[in-house]
């Protein structure tokens, strides 16, 4: 439950993510980005893209421009594809790393929990936020009790604090006995809020026995530093074990 006052500053921190919107710029606008690319090559006497048969140049020029316009800020080509009989939107990756927050967004999106503008073609970092934000707030429970209710607020409120962190990457820590295995951490309060199974595929061969003795029930973070005292013991066996 949230100590006094907590709710009321966990409530604010929500809402904020409508004030989004403001600072945010439109599908529309990112969109506009297109019709610049096209006419930007045609001054440069390149010929324009053929409407599907050029679609990936098309696609480069339009991330390029809304890099030059939206400086500053991550930028995400959108591609749609056929889902279930419907066409549905895929968050694509740009130069950046692993991203929690696609993969998140892609989950509610092929869910169809979240929608986006038809044949919307980019979107930004913040954009996606937003839309997740909102997600969140609209997905509250109605009927719960006050004390879920306290509880629930102080989740939402621990992470909408880690919400920019899932631009680079997650703070986890395995064990490796379990594909669904891991120390719980602040990061997973997103994926246990957003009701989204989380796994990893670091497991031990039971086969290799030597292995699984070694490992046992350690995390990664455990490990880590079992290994640093085997290797620095005057003991061959913890040595090789290391």
């Amino acid at each position: 439950p949230s100590p006094p006052g907590e709710e009321s500053r966990s409530l604010d921190s929500l809402e904020s993510f409508s004030n989004l919107h403001s600072c945010c710029p439109s599908s529309s606008e990112l969109n506009s980005d297109a019709e610049e690319a096209v006419v930007a090559g045609a001054a440069s006497g390149r010929p324009a893209p053929e409407p599907e048969g050029d679609r990936p140049a098309a696609g480069s020029q339009l991330l390029s421009a809304s890099k030059e316009r939206f400086p500053g800020q991550s930028v995400y080509h959108i591609k749609w594809v056929r889902w279930k009989e419907e066409n549905t939107p895929v968050i694509t990756q740009n130069e950046n790393g692993p991203c929690p927050l696609l993969a998140i967004m892609n989950v509610l999106l092929l869910a169809w929990k979240i929608k986006l503008p038809p044949m919307m073609e980019i979107i930004t970092a913040e954009q996606l936020m937003e839309y997740l934000g909102d997600y969140i707030l609209d997905a509250k429970p109605k009927e719960i009790s006050e004390i879920q209710r306290l509880n629930y607020e102080q989740n939402m409120s621990d992470a909408m604090a880690i919400l920019h962190k899932l631009q680079t990457g997650l703070d986890v820590n395995v064990k490796f006995t379990g594909v669904r295995v891991f120390e719980y951490t602040p990061e997973c309060i997103v994926f246990d809020l957003l009701d989204i199974p989380l796994y990893h595929g670091w497991l031990v061969d039971p086969q290799v026995a030597d292995i699984v003795k070694a490992v046992g029930n350690c995390s990664y973070n455990q490990l880590v530093e079992k290994i640093i005292s085997c290797k620095q013991s005057d003991n061959s066996e913890l040595v090789s074990e290391g």
